[in-house]
């Protein structure tokens, strides 16, 4: 870990997650000159660990039931260029190194987004970003965009339009939040940054190559994008061939509630690509005697889901946020992870009474269920993306709890401390509860 640090340090560690099309309030507008180029950083370390729990049985994609910790470490460079008026290029060179709990298999509702699905002991350097976003004023109240990560700061108008096109991941543009969105500051479980259902388009990493636009009125916005699908599901390389696609929409919609900004946003994906159906799964395997295999039955099919997201801020200090979704659920889910149903809810509270106006303090449960015929197709020996037991007996929905302080030692520098409790792990009733500690030590500029 020595290592990993002083590499970061290099890096001139810094923000948050980065959202290629963030929507920010709009400031006053000032006589500031649009910056020309920028270049950020940032390093995120993970350490999780669960003690040992019940486990009736277990599988090859289950999550291990004696005591266990891991640790995830990242640090990403941001550089930005404006190569002329409107537009912004953006690269992100990134460090990755570490493992999720059990290789970040075992949970449906995963409780790290800052583990991916490739564990790696060594660190190794990728280039998850590289995109240019071009931004069309159409007229309205001016409005200043503060500089920020993957942002230029800039003066735009209220209604405009946004194209984003190169490597970017889906859900920097769709499902964003204020609340729940961003595992390096915020909450750490996958179903409650993003709805668990949203198969969204990606590598193991959560990014893709595609294609977005943004069309941004008065009180409402929408947005429509497609991405590349990876060549079989759930795998690190993308398919360049076009073949295999995902197309996104959204709609939202802005409103003052009690005085206070909310956001309700609607979000639908339709893929296309080669996947497999559970019941042609378990009819194979039923023939074999073998356990059942989306893999062995794949072939060019559609699945489809849809997304409501709700951000509400009650106070200045106090946020609402929820998310419900559903999701096609007799093909298997080709990116994110093995949930058809979800529904989330939580609060965020800034630290503003007791005198740490920069600390917050989160809290917020998630409930996530798959098909029956997903069920049945776990009964039977399948595995999915991150979950399979080789046994389902006794179903039921997984259930999670997450709350989390983040405590900034300075401007630059949080710690955070995380509980997670989750119950059926992987729909399994005959194993867990699981209690989850995890320690988050976040740097930015």
């Amino acid at each position: 870990m020595t290592r990993l640090f002083a590499t970061a340090m290099l890096l001139l560690p810094a923000t948050s997650v980065a959202q290629v099309a963030p929507e920010q309030p709009p400031a006053a507008p000032t006589d500031a000159q649009p910056e020309s180029w920028a270049f950020h950083g940032q390093a995120t370390f993970v350490d999780q660990y669960h003690p040992a729990f019940a486990s009736a049985f277990s599988g090859p994609h289950s999550l291990n039931p004696g005591s266990r910790g891991d640790e995830t470490f990242d640090a990403t460079l941001y550089a930005g260029l404006r190569p002329w008026h409107g537009a912004e290029i953006w690269v992100n060179a990134e460090i990755d190194q570490g493992f999720g709990l059990s290789d970040s298999l075992g949970v449906a509702a995963f409780p790290s987004a800052e583990a991916y699905k490739v564990g790696a002991a060594d660190p190794y350097v990728r280039i998850p970003r590289l995109f240019l976003r071009q931004t069309l004023d159409l007229g309205g109240a001016p409005t200043q965009i503060d500089p920020d990560i993957n942002v230029l700061g800039d003066r735009q108008t209220a209604n405009r339009a946004v194209f984003t096109i190169g490597k970017f991941g889906a859900t920097d543009v769709f499902d964003t939040h204020a609340y729940a969105n961003n595992p390096k500051q915020d909450f750490l479980d996958w179903a409650i940054v993003n709805a668990g259902t949203f198969d969204y388009a990606a590598d193991a990493w959560g990014y893709s190559y595609g294609v977005a636009a943004e069309w941004y009125q008065n009180w409402w916005t929408l947005r429509a994008g497609g991405f590349a699908l990876s060549r079989t599901p759930n795998s690190p390389q993308l398919d360049t061939n076009g073949d295999q696609v995902q197309f996104i929409a959204e709609a939202e919609e802005r409103h003052t509630l009690w005085g206070q900004p909310g956001k309700l946003k609607l979000t639908g994906f339709l893929t296309r690509g080669r996947m497999g159906d559970y019941n042609d799964a378990i009819s194979l395997s039923q023939q074999t005697g073998q356990p059942a295999s989306t893999a062995l039955v794949r072939n060019y099919k559609s699945r489809a889901g849809i997304s409501a997201n709700l951000e509400q801020a009650i106070t200045a200090q106090l946020g609402l946020f929820a998310r419900a979704g559903i999701a096609e659920g007799g093909r298997e889910p080709y990116e994110f992870t093995d949930i058809d149903k979800t529904f989330s809810v939580g609060l965020c509270l800034k630290g503003t009474a007791w005198g740490r106006s920069d600390d917050t303090i989160g809290l917020a449960t998630v409930l996530d269920d798959a098909s029956r015929r997903a069920k049945n197709y776990f009964a039977a020996g399948g595995l999915g993306i991150l979950i399979g037991d080789g046994a389902l007996p006794l179903s039921g929905p997984e259930q999670v709890a997450e709350t989390y302080y983040n405590y900034a030692l300075t401007s630059y520098f949080h710690i955070s401390a995380d509980y997670a409790f989750v119950n059926n792990p992987a729909y399994n009733r005959l194993r867990g509860p699981v209690s989850i500690m995890a320690l988050r030590l976040h740097v930015q500029y």
